[in-house]
């Protein structure tokens, strides 16, 4: 049986998200990363007889200290720290409490990885391996489906830089034989216009023809799904952990490391290669969707990276 303390902190969340959502326009996974943060937050509390409304500093404190002999990287605890101090942000703003317990909490000092980022070589094996897969002899027509699907998922990820979440949910609308441009909603509810090469735009045409003649006669003039890539999932669309499975198992057939692969991976890709090729860094920033350019100038990093070790390897005084 649940505690009322237990209860409240639970109410306390759902306002507390309710209101990341009407004001920030946060997206469905950014919601439940809070509420699971939260929720254990509040579960540690209520073991320790607190709760959100009478959590004092040294409690936070405790709680942090826990996350780290749970074995919590320090990127984890961070962010956990980060959820902490914006719910008792608002419950400061919102009066429910008359301070801020987690204001001079300091978290775990962290550096930034570098993103890991595939080579255009690899990039080319994984695109060449997807398209010889479309036009397997003994494939039936539900596979060559999904090998078309595949495919196209993997030319407009490559071609703008996407999120998975972004990219599974594109609209039906996106595949206009004469687009140029697509409109992309994303985080924050925020729109985007990301150009289309003629590659992504001949793999949709292409998926869109064998999804529409793998069609029952009866159903080819019932409306169209609203979206892109279809599914029977509660979503209505393929789903991201779908796309991440099928794209590993592209990269096995396609000689590369699985667990080296991944929709963001390609993402990453996708902003390197722009930046290695000398794309300016705004320009990056804006087809990626980021807010703030200090995110894109993580990119930067992986190009400087590559040239160091080019002049160290090639050069020839670099030994000396």
């Amino acid at each position: 049986m649940r505690s009322s303390k237990t209860a409240k902190d639970e109410t306390l969340i759902n306002l507390f998200l309710d209101m990341l959502a009407a004001e920030q326009g946060a997206g469905d996974n950014t919601l439940d990363a809070y509420r699971r943060d939260l929720t254990d937050l509040s579960e540690f509390l209520t073991r320790a007889g607190e709760s959100f409304s009478g959590a004092g500093t040294d409690v936070l404190r405790d709680y942090l200290a826990d996350l780290d002999v749970r074995g919590f990287k320090s990127s984890s605890v961070a962010r956990r720290l980060s959820a902490m101090r914006h719910l008792f942000r608002f419950l400061l703003n919102e009066r429910i409490r008359s301070e801020d317990p987690a204001a001079i909490l300091s978290g775990p000092k962290r550096g930034r990885g570098l993103p890991k980022v595939l080579s255009i070589a690899d990039v080319d094996r994984m695109l060449t391996r997807a398209k010889e897969l479309t036009g397997a002899a003994n494939a039936s027509p539900q596979q060559r489906l999904r090998a078309l699907r595949l495919y196209c998922l993997l030319e407009v990820l490559y071609a703008t830089g996407l999120r998975v979440s972004e990219l599974v949910a594109l609209p039906l609308s996106a595949s206009r034989r004469d687009a140029r441009m697509i409109v992309v909603r994303g985080k924050g509810n925020k729109e985007r216009l990301v150009p289309l090469n003629e590659a992504s735009r001949q793999a949709m045409a292409d998926y869109l023809a064998a999804m529409e003649a793998l069609k029952p006669e009866k159903k080819k003039s019932a409306s169209p799904s609203k979206w892109l890539f279809p599914s029977f999932g509660e979503s209505g669309h393929l789903t991201r952990q779908h796309f991440a499975r099928d794209l590993k198992e592209l990269a096995a057939a396609s000689g590369l490391a699985p667990r080296l692969v991944s929709p963001h991976v390609l993402r990453h890709a996708f902003a390197s290669h722009l930046l290695h090729n000398g794309a300016d860094l705004r320009i990056v920033q804006t087809l990626l969707g980021h807010t703030d350019i200090s995110t894109t100038q993580i990119y930067t990093h992986v190009v400087e990276e590559r040239l160091k070790s080019l002049v160290r390897d090639l050069h020839p005084l670099a030994e000396k």
